[in-house]
């Protein structure tokens, strides 16, 4: 039987996240809802990351067992296309090896957080960014995610109820602003649940001049997740790209 994986986008915003739950609209449920209609067998798949409720990716992989042998990667993509929502799409499909698992496998995860730091709403990105209005100074912003960057214990900064280890790595943050646009770009490892919008709390919190740079150290040395800003809402937050 043929491994395939296939890179995803999706829009979030009417999925309750990517795992699959009963009686909820689910991004994994959906997907194996197509592929049950296109192979005629509920088919399990697997994913580089579980996105929460409300949170888009440009790029996740999937990875499921094929049972056909025959057919080509070309009509997988199609097929699973012509079954899926205008709010998912399946940009690429390929073979990989049978042990393949893309949770497990990748070495690099990117999130991209945008926030909209203008007076005035978009509402027509209401469902794709963070509409902040007041002032960020992202100079302040820098200086505090270069404190997170690294390996660290990272409690402060998770859900609570998330009892994993607590222990990441962090690659890089890139703070960038363009016009009245503000992009969040967070690199590492592997992440806990609501880390980066965690993190992105932390920084504006930081930015309105509320915190120095300095508290981020204090945050973290706390290890405790009520000693930490707000979480930063779903809808500005992008699994952008994994690395394998």
């Amino acid at each position: 039987m043929r491994r395939i994986a296939a890179i995803v986008q999706y829009d979030g915003t009417k999925f309750n996240g990517f795992q699959g739950q009963p009686n909820v609209r689910t991004v994994q449920g959906t997907i194996e809802d197509a592929l049950e209609k296109i192979f005629k067998t509920r088919i399990f798949t697997q994913a580089a990351g579980r996105t929460d409720t409300g949170v888009h990716a440009v790029m996740q992989v999937v990875a499921f067992n094929c049972p056909s042998e025959k057919m080509t990667l070309k009509n997988i993509k199609d097929a699973m296309n012509a079954n899926l929502p205008s709010d998912i799409y399946v940009k690429k499909v390929f073979e990989v090896p049978r042990n393949f698992n893309p949770r497990f496998h990748v070495k690099k995860r990117v999130y991209h957080y945008y926030i909209l730091n203008s007076k005035e709403p978009n509402i027509f990105l209401r469902n794709l960014v963070w509409w902040f209005p007041y002032t960020l100074d992202i100079d302040r912003m820098r200086k505090a995610a270069a404190f997170l960057e690294g390996e660290h214990d990272f409690t402060s900064l998770r859900k609570s109820g998330d009892e994993r280890n607590p222990i990441r790595t962090i690659y890089r943050i890139r703070i960038l602003k363009k016009r009245d646009f503000i992009l969040i770009r967070v690199e590492g490892n592997s992440f806990l649940r609501r880390m980066v919008r965690n993190i992105v709390g932390l920084l504006v919190r930081v930015g309105t001049g509320e915190w120095k740079p300095e508290k981020v150290l204090e945050v973290l040395q706390a290890k405790d997740r009520r000693a930490a800003a707000g979480t930063a809402p779903a809808h500005g937050l992008y699994l952008q790209k994994v690395i394998f």
